[in-house]
């Protein structure tokens, strides 16, 4: 392949990270803008919670709040713009080292963005494993 099919993919793999962590950024600045509940100050409670409505034990209506804007949060589009910046990161690195190789045999340097890309798929299925709970939230509500 032509290295320079390479520094477009690098670019714009760079320009999509920049506008997700745009929208990232935008979503963390929202939900620190918000007033914190007094169950969301204990120490593990969203885990806590989760857990409640995983093992479909009754929650408080509190819990049952609590549990239903971690859910919110947590499967938003714009949360998912944080692995999605990751992903890019870890792309922007493979494709500009491969683009700098000029068609050179690449060498294990060069797949390190493979971790960011793997952490971050990680990241983001175990957030979309929350929308599994929308349907038990509802059912225990």
């Amino acid at each position: 392949m032509d290295s320079v099919f390479f520094g477009y993919l690098a670019v714009v793999a760079l320009l999509l990270a920049l506008v997700m962590a745009f929208f990232a950024s935008m979503h963390v600045r929202r939900l620190r803008g918000r007033s914190p509940t007094p169950i969301s100050q204990e120490i593990g409670s969203a885990k806590t919670v989760l857990h409640k409505l995983r093992k479909r034990e009754p929650l408080t209506r509190e819990e049952a709040d609590y549990a239903r804007q971690v859910i919110t949060d947590r499967t938003s589009l714009m949360a998912l713009c944080i692995p999605g910046v990751l992903f890019m990161v870890g792309c922007f690195y493979v494709f500009g080292s491969l683009e700098h190789l000029h068609g050179a045999t690449p060498s294990e340097r060069t797949f390190l963005g493979l971790i960011p890309m793997l952490t971050s798929t990680n990241l983001a299925l175990r957030m979309l494993s929350s929308t599994r709970l929308k349907r038990r939230l509802s059912n225990a509500a």
